[in-house]
């Protein structure tokens, strides 16, 4: 079986190898545009910031090692410009060379992720405007920061990437101001939790401008839509990803209602012989079960093990995705998983919530710290619609715990039977995770 994999950031890499476990004699082809194989994306931005020394420590294989090891055929520097279905034939560009040739398949993955979004603003920029997506992206970014040595920056967005660039900046003191179109931090998450995160940011000498937007940019000043002029010596967008769907839409594949190429179960696309996955891929969400897009890893590696199962002859669908997630800031962790308040209300869903507030462990434990786990919930069968969790210490475990809770069915009031690993270091006898389902069942007592 010949198979092409188109993209070879950490979903292409991770599906070829999949690929090469389940069917140890088929013929694959790795092609990605860019220098180096499956780097490790998330981690570019404490690589600006000086917590990871070197970008090289991100690049998990090189193309020459990782093709020996796995029997796969990497060409990097190398673009996919059509499919031409018909002849189950890719048409593949030597980016250094120009030169054209095809490459024919019995099946084909694309993995080809997504740009990141460049905010268009009026004006003469006379200072540089960086994004954050690809392995040249950082060297020319870290160049810059090493050289240059900048005193001011201006962060555009405040989702994930954008609050990480913004505590790596501050790590290399650099004065940040962040901009943010939306009335708060993170605003995949409820506001009262992203109060807690604005604070933290604000307590670390972060300027934040909530609900503003770039109107102009002359020189070296930047002007907000509410008049605010800062100056500044660069500008750092972070405004999200838009899905690279150009070669699947001009090949007539289905492109789904979150503007990703739309996938069955096995993630296969309206061609049953092609594949979609990572950023660039549809899945669906775990409650509604209508057309998600999850732009983050785990989802692409789950996404990466169905379809080399499903290549192989297996039946392993992809689930659900709850959207579980956590980033770190400053002193604080905020994780993530299943539907916020915003979304419970556009879907309709009748919730409560549940809120608990204490310390990761024993507090007579020196390096206790504070935490804040919430909650939302069904009121009438019970069931976890969602929760995040906000502190010091102990968040990143307790928001697994939940999505695993979730997926297993568990209602909110059994939370309180999940029996806890206890020790002074590391829990309380009643885990703050038990107490959420104490207090879900008291408030269902006293209604």
């Amino acid at each position: 079986m010949k198979i092409v994999v188109i993209g070879a950031v950490a979903g292409g890499a991770t599906v070829s190898s999949q690929i090469r476990r389940f069917l140890p004699n088929a013929q694959i082809t790795l092609i990605g545009k860019d220098s180096e194989l499956g780097f490790g994306t998330c981690g570019m931005p404490y690589v600006l910031g000086g917590v990871i020394e070197s970008a090289d420590d991100l690049v998990h294989a090189t193309p020459e090692g990782f093709g020996k090891e796995k029997s796969i055929d990497v060409r990097l520097l190398h673009e996919a410009t059509k499919i031409d279905r018909a002849a189950k034939e890719v048409h593949i560009c030597n980016i250094q060379t120009g030169k054209t040739e095809f490459l024919s398949y019995d099946k084909l993955v694309l993995s080809p992720g997504g740009r990141a979004r460049k905010p268009a603003v009026p004006g003469k920029p006379g200072i540089p405007l960086f994004t954050l997506r690809h392995f040249g992206d950082l060297e020319q970014f870290g160049s810059f920061l090493d050289e240059q040595q900048p005193a001011s920056c201006v962060v555009v967005g405040g989702g994930f990437i954008g609050v990480e660039l913004a505590e790596n900046f501050r790590h290399r003191g650099i004065e940040t101001a962040l901009v943010e179109h939306n009335d708060h931090v993170m605003p995949i998450g409820d506001e009262d939790m992203s109060e807690l995160l604005a604070k933290e940011m604000e307590q670390n000498g972060v300027t934040l401008h909530l609900g503003r937007e770039l109107k102009m940019i002359e020189g070296r000043t930047v002007t907000l839509d509410d008049g605010t002029e800062i100056e500044t010596d660069f500008i750092a967008t972070a405004v999200g990803l838009e899905p690279n769907t150009l070669l699947a839409k001009e090949a007539g594949l289905e492109i789904g209602p979150t503007g990703g190429i739309a996938t069955d179960p096995f993630m296969r696309t309206n061609d049953p012989d092609i594949y979609a996955i990572g950023d660039a891929a549809e899945g669906r969400d775990w409650f509604t079960g209508k057309p998600k897009r999850v732009p983050l890893s785990w989802p692409a590696h789950r996404a990466s093990f169905v379809v080399a199962n499903h290549l192989a002859g297996g039946d392993t669908e992809m689930d659900g995705l709850l959207g579980t997630s956590i980033t770190k800031l400053f002193s604080l962790t905020a994780g993530m998983t299943g539907m916020t308040e915003k979304m419970l209300k556009e879907e309709g869903f009748n919730y409560e919530t549940v809120i608990h507030k204490s310390r990761s462990n024993a507090g007579y434990y020196p390096d206790s710290g504070k935490l804040v786990l919430k909650v939302h919930y069904d009121p009438d069968t019970r069931a976890i619609y969602g929760a995040q969790a906000v502190g010091e210490k102990g968040a990143d475990k307790r928001i697994d715990v939940i999505a695993t809770a979730i997926r297993g069915g568990l209602t909110v009031d059994e939370l309180s039977a999940i029996e806890t690993a206890y020790a002074p270091p590391y829990g309380s006898p009643k885990d703050p995770i038990n107490m959420l389902g104490y207090r879900a069942m008291k408030s269902a007592r006293s209604d």
